[in-house]
């Protein structure tokens, strides 16, 4: 373990980087049940799109422990998901055999952009307060997921969004929850994120919030996946090229974002701002996406649940590995797995907000061209819901003031190139 990880350089042990693994896991295994009822919708069958994102997930997040040696998990994504079945197939009329097609072309570029180091080039482009502000914002992101996950947080037409009913057992149970968590923490408990999370799934049993069906068990035999299941005969077309391109611009910024917030968060990004063994994370995930085409699931992508295991002390691959072993384990055993309501893992999502804002005592506010863009990124990743979009407004901001205010040398080669591409995808 400690040749292949390297846990005594990072300060770390195998029990942490496995506590750690669960805690992540246990974040992120709502996707098992999320993606396929999203991909459903657009026809595909519901039991394939599980086995397909368990599998896809377990790839990825493997390679990405083994071969990186980071604690990043990753997963379909969430919003790459929606647009898959309900932009590109109920919307364009496109079949999910296309949409899948686009999918896996976009990975194989992925693959491309890794080898040549063209992924690694954009993320060295992105200016160092930037970067510190994407953690923020990401730890912000999360944290807004947490509270809608538990109901805290609900859809209002007047103000966008308002204060959940507070005698509702999801809010009761999810706020029962975020105080024992708190008080875990504060008694510096290992592990304090995961024993919540179970902690909490058993408090919302009697709350009805935990539901067990009848006749319940735990273990069950997965559906084969969708193998290969690609349609070529439309992808020289306009509209396939503006989905391809939308697929690859998000998985590209939403992955970038992931990578630089959590790696910040557990203080691997050397002096020079650098991530550590950046052009394997990258590889991995294009892997992944590719994998997951092959399987029958949208696009594959770091997942930002990963801060939350970071939080709980994961340092290394070793994590990653770990996390990659659950999905495994989640293919026989999905009841139990699905079992975890949101409103139990939504006070590690919330936590793990405060975890990630530290960062933001080393972003320069002297300087507006600086603190600006910064700020920008912190808040437009929770109000557009995008880690993406949150990279493009700061990004743009950076180089706009910087032009105008006649600081135009600190304005890096790629990052002009960054800030066209993000022009022509809004155009688009």
């Amino acid at each position: 373990m400690e040749k292949l990880f390297q846990l005594k350089a990072h300060n770390t042990n195998v029990r942490t980087e496995i506590m750690a693994g669960i805690t992540t896991f246990m974040t992120m295994a709502y996707i098992l049940a999320v993606n396929p009822g999203i991909l459903s919708a657009a026809g595909m069958p519901a039991g394939a799109v599980f086995t397909a994102t368990a599998l896809a997930s377990l790839i990825a997040t493997l390679m990405m422990g083994l071969v990186a040696n980071l604690p990043i998990a990753l997963a379909p994504g969430m919003g790459l998901n929606a647009f898959f079945a309900f932009t590109v197939v109920l919307g364009m009329g496109y079949p999910w055999q296309l949409a899948l097609t686009a999918v896996f072309l976009e990975g194989i570029v992925f693959i491309l952009m890794s080898l040549f180091n063209i992924r690694e080039a954009i993320i060295k482009s992105i200016p160092a307060n930037i970067k510190r502000a994407v953690s923020v914002g990401i730890g912000l992101f999360i944290a807004f997921i947490g509270l809608q996950n538990a109901g805290i947080v609900v859809n209002n037409d007047a103000t966008l969004v308002g204060l959940g009913s507070m005698g509702d057992g999801k809010v009761l149970v999810a706020l029962i929850g975020l105080v024992l968590t708190g008080v875990l923490l504060a008694f510096k408990v290992k592990g304090a994120l995961l024993i919540g999370i179970v902690a909490t799934t058993l408090i919302g049993i009697p709350f009805g919030v935990t539901s067990i069906p009848k006749g319940w068990t735990p273990f069950k035999l997965p559906d084969a996946p969708l193998f290969f299941q690609f349609q070529f005969d439309k992808v020289l077309t306009l509209d396939f090229f503006i989905v391809f391109f939308t697929f690859l611009f998000v998985d590209i910024f939403d992955t970038i974002g992931t990578l630089v917030g959590v790696t910040t968060q557990a203080g691997l990004i050397n002096k020079n701002g650098e991530i550590p063994r950046v052009k394997q994370a990258l590889l991995s995930d294009a892997v992944g996406t590719v994998a997951g085409a092959a399987l029958g699931t949208s696009t594959v992508t770091s997942y930002i649940e990963s801060a939350s295991g970071v939080a709980d002390g994961g340092r290394t691959g070793l994590t990653a590995v770990t996390t990659s072993v659950l999905f495994g384990l989640a293919l026989l055993f999905s009841p139990l797995f699905l079992l975890v309501p949101g409103a139990a893992t939504a006070p590690a999502l919330i936590l793990v907000g405060l975890f990630m804002l530290s960062p933001v005592k080393d972003i320069d506010l002297s300087d507006f061209t600086e603190a600006i863009p910064a700020f920008i990124t912190m808040l437009f990743m929770p109000l557009t819901y995008s880690i993406a979009e949150g990279l493009v407004f700061g990004i743009l901001s950076y180089i706009f003031l910087k032009a105008i205010t006649g600081k135009i040398k600190e304005i890096s080669v790629v990052t002009w190139v960054v800030g066209a591409f993000f022009v022509l995808k809004h155009i688009l």
